[in-house]
């Protein structure tokens, strides 16, 4: 009977010994710190500019972490979560930037359809426009028009019949109920494509 020489038959005997990790940060971690890094140079562009950031309002800090956010989950993150955090980040800054310049912190009642399902889909059609996914692209396009259509119809009602703002809109009565069967329509044309797909056999 062969046996092996005691060098390799020890070798396959003794455990080898733990490999060493070293502690590594969580794109988190690496999305915080890029965020601070780039405030840290508007602030510092501004005292050497003598700008003052507040002219312009709050919000544009806002909207500047969103997009620092966004940059950083599309060339450095590699998870479409931070892509995805980035677009609604920035949305929330424009919905706030459009309202404390109008005053009208009232459109809240529909503008969060724009924040919600718009920019999450508006980051998955990115992130799968990023990494050559047709699934994240075609559904993230469905989310971005689900937010909008969601966004359209609160406008008309809000706006066109409650009047949310103290004065209603002049628009037509036949647009919001054929807004709403317009939508309706393609979200029905949606669910129908998808179950025939779905019953097709490949």
């Amino acid at each position: 009977m062969y046996r092996l020489p005691p060098m390799y038959s020890r070798a396959m005997t003794e455990p080898s010994p733990p490999e060493r990790t070293t502690p590594q940060s969580g794109p988190p971690a690496l999305a915080i710190g890029a965020l601070l890094v780039l405030i840290g140079l508007v602030l510092f562009a501004a005292q050497l500019l003598d700008f003052q950031l507040s002219e312009i309002g709050w919000p544009f800090f806002i909207i500047l972490a969103g997009i620092g956010i966004l940059l950083f989950g599309l060339f450095m993150g590699g998870e479409s979560g931070i892509v995805i955090g980035g677009t609604i980040t920035t949305t929330v800054g424009l919905v706030l930037l459009f309202q404390d310049t109008t005053g009208r912190w009232e459109s809240w009642a529909y503008a969060w359809a724009l924040v919600g399902p718009a920019a999450s889909g508006l980051g998955l059609v990115m992130w799968g426009t990023r990494t050559g996914n047709g699934n994240d692209v075609r559904n993230g396009t469905w989310g971005l028009l689900g937010g909008l259509a969601i966004f359209v119809i609160g406008f008309l009602f809000f706006e066109g019949v409650i009047g949310i703002s103290g004065q209603r809109l002049a628009l037509p009565e036949w647009l919001l109920p054929v807004a709403v069967i317009a939508i309706g329509l393609v979200v029905l044309g949606r669910g129908l494509l998808e179950r025939t797909t779905r019953d097709t056999p490949s």
